[in-house]
């Protein structure tokens, strides 16, 4: 009695909070808006960097993005994400001078916290986990609640001094830089593809390739697709509609193949593909950034091998486990 309780209360309120999924999402964007224009009042403070007219104008407009997307007509916006672009395209986005915390506070924090430095980290995760599995129905929305919960065991954990929380994060927005951004373009991005029928061109032409009929073949393709769309567009999840529709679908799903063992199968193949490309800004681009790596490259370099082999084996057990 109960567990129908509980589940008829948890139904309730996922039909509430579903109903307010983009109100809650508007929320969360307009503060990220609100702090990229704070970075860029303090990257247009910052004396000491040669661009800052043009770093402060990139987050300026990023802020403003966020905070009246859902408001600005489609060619404001449009303009405003070019302008993004010419401004990466001619430097004129660099870090400055930041404000960071010294190293012997650092690691004076580190010997007292210990592990504990990581809750937070798992924090987001697990919440999001959580919300996601009783709350069904507000998805898109989940790794906000993951992010507060994170903010908040942060501030219970480490008690940051005065502004220093904001220093630290001003800091790893202006490190990561236009890395930042690729995530939101990559997913509009695979959204344009798959409204332009690209899946369908690229069905007629693996059609042309592959024997008709031929299970190895196709799946062959299919993953094969996914990597290379995949460090194409930096987006598994952008690349899975286009090729799953152009290849998934007419040469494996077809051929008797069964849907779920093909559709997990082809997302991860899709995650190979990541390990491979600096267009994958999350795990690839952004590592590099905020470990200051000398070879902007090295962690795709030291993934290669592994993403080599688990492509491999993505094949055989899709051709042995699909049909």
């Amino acid at each position: 009695m109960k567990s129908l309780v509980l589940l008829s209360f948890l139904s309730d309120w996922d039909a509430v909070l579903g109903g307010q999924v983009e109100n809650i999402l508007e929320v969360i964007n307009i503060v990220i808006g609100i702090f990229l224009l704070y970075v860029a009042y303090r990257t247009f403070n910052d004396q000491s960097n040669p661009v800052r007219i043009g770093t402060s104008a990139f987050w300026g407009i990023l802020g403003v993005l966020f905070l009246g997307g859902t408001y600005l007509p489609p060619l404001v916006s449009g303009i405003l994400v070019f302008s993004l672009g010419i401004l990466t395209l001619l430097k004129q986005v660099k870090i400055g001078t930041v404000k960071i915390t010294s190293d012997e506070t650092a690691e004076k924090r580190a010997n007292k916290l210990g592990s504990s430095v990581f809750w937070p980290v798992l924090a987001l995760g697990i919440t999001s986990l959580i919300f996601s599995t009783l709350f069904p129905s507000i998805g898109k929305i989940v790794l906000g609640f993951g992010a507060i919960a994170s903010l908040i065991l942060t501030m219970i954990i480490l008690q940051p001094r005065g502004g220093e929380y904001l220093d630290e994060t001003d800091r790893m927005v202006q490190q990561v830089g236009t890395t930042g951004i690729l995530p939101q373009i990559l997913a509009a991005l695979g959204a344009t593809f798959t409204a332009a029928g690209v899946g369908d061109v690229i069905a007629s032409m693996i059609g042309g390739v592959i024997p008709e009929g031929h299970k190895l073949f196709g799946v062959i393709a299919y993953v094969l697709g996914m990597v290379i769309f995949t460090m194409i567009m930096g987006n598994a999840f952008a690349a899975f509609a286009v090729i799953t529709a152009g290849i998934g679908i007419p040469f494996v799903l077809n051929l008797g193949a069964d849907p779920v063992v093909v559709g997990t199968l082809a997302l991860t193949a899709g995650y190979c593909g990541t390990l491979l490309t600096p267009m994958a800004g999350n795990f690839n681009a952004l590592p590099a950034a905020l470990l200051e790596m000398k070879d902007e490259y090295g962690v795709i370099k030291q993934q290669a091998l592994v993403a080599l082999v688990m492509i491999v084996a993505h094949i055989v057990l899709m051709y042995f486990w699909a049909f």
